[in-house]
């Protein structure tokens, strides 16, 4: 069987996903398309506009075969992290040829080239990086200056192809046979806020569901999505972030993964004052995503050993929904070099590492539910 990979959040599904489904699907031959998507919580440092496994579901109906979870460790992190994490666990399963992914620049080459490049980076590079952060710029604006005379300047300022970048350089560090597939992106760009007539960002969206201008996107998404829209709305983690703060000591919030140079003492600071986390925090050194971020994993209690503990060690697929007639893609799935969680007796043979991120997983459906202030149905769903 032929597979085809799909790293994704879905956040909400939406008219460009279904594009990129059907291209996949076409310019693969693929038999099949797995996706593997973010929990409830995403890379942005927030909580997911709508439930996993309701997005789960509107990919199946949508064009994909199978909706597996990334786990929260990884969901969480930083693009590097976060592509690591994903690649690792694809990687594990032997029918997975090719690993597809929208792109700012459709250019294949590219990617494999400047991937192999960052291997091999000059030691003037990592100077120039060093130089660039004392001017007191972020790290992420500090590579991109650094990096800008020896690669592609688009393939890191851009957010798909940042983290296509990302995905390929993950799968050359491991070796790996599966071939990326970089689709040319159509419509709004990725962080574009505007509404557009066909193909606008999930950024456009779920801003105009938050605005109470849900109308204004209605085709936008495929009607089953607008429809659980119009049921949502913005979880707020700032208070609870606030007190998972105050109630780790300075020490503690320091193992949280990019919690760096002191931070953890500003985020203390900031905890009691009655401005929000980003606006505290965020300067021209930190982003916002970033400080999301850490506040996000402080909250889940997740530390950077066990981020790198579970990269390190095998885990498990989880399916979140796949199309019920697939047997020949449940067998294939089966035969990966990592359990397959097609029911209880799987999560009890899991490994000691494999466990805890899987309680890890159910622990964020339970912070989940309680922010939302409901109960979700935390059960695979097929279709």
């Amino acid at each position: 069987m032929k597979i085809c990979a799909i790293i994704c959040e879905y956040n909400p599904f939406h008219n460009g996903h279904e594009y990129l489904l059907r291209e996949a699907k076409t310019r693969t031959g693929a038999d099949a398309v797995l996706c593997i998507m973010s929990g409830n919580f995403v890379q942005r440092g927030e909580a997911a506009i709508l439930e996993k496994h309701i997005r789960a579901k509107h990919a199946v109906e949508c064009g994909a075969d199978i909706v597996i979870e990334l786990p929260t460790v990884f969901a969480t992190s930083n693009a590097e992290l976060f592509a690591r994490g994903a690649v690792s666990i694809l990687s594990k399963i032997p029918s997975i040829t090719h690993l597809c992914f929208g792109a700012e620049t459709a250019d294949k080459e590219a990617f494999e080239r400047t991937a192999r490049a960052f291997t091999t980076e000059p030691e003037s590079v990592s100077e120039e990086i060093k130089a660039q952060m004392k001017t007191g710029v972020s790290y992420a604006t500090a590579v991109t200056e650094a990096r800008k005379k020896h690669l592609p300047t688009t393939l890191f300022t851009m957010p798909n192809n940042i983290l296509g970048l990302e995905y390929t350089k993950a799968l050359l560090s491991i070796g790996s046979k599966i071939e990326i597939l970089p689709i040319q992106r159509i419509g709004a760009n990725y962080l574009d806020a505007c509404v557009h007539t066909e193909y606008s960002s999930a950024t456009a969206i779920r801003t105009a569901a938050f605005d109470g201008r849900i109308y204004d996107v209605e085709k936008q998404t495929p009607k089953q999505v607008f429809d659980d829209l119009l049921l949502s709305s913005k979880i707020d983690l700032s208070l609870a972030e606030k007190l998972a703060i105050l109630n780790v000591s300075p020490e503690v919030l320091a193992t949280t993964l990019d919690c760096t140079e002191g931070l953890e003492n500003a985020f203390k600071n900031a905890a009691t004052s009655t401005r929000t986390l980003e606006e505290s925090l965020v300067s021209t050194r930190y982003t916002a995503s970033r400080i999301r971020r850490i506040a996000l994993q402080n909250l889940l209690n997740i530390r950077k050993d066990f981020v790198f503990e579970c990269l390190s060690n095998p885990l498990y697929i989880h399916p979140l929904a796949y199309k019920g007639e697939h047997t020949d893609l449940l067998s294939a799935l089966s035969k990966a070099s990592i359990p397959f969680l097609a029911s209880g007796k799987e999560k009890r043979n899991l490994t000691r590492t494999a466990k805890a991120c899987l309680s890890q997983d159910e622990y964020a459906e339970q912070v989940y539910s309680v922010l939302a202030g409901r109960e979700f149905e935390n059960k695979t769903v097929i279709i």
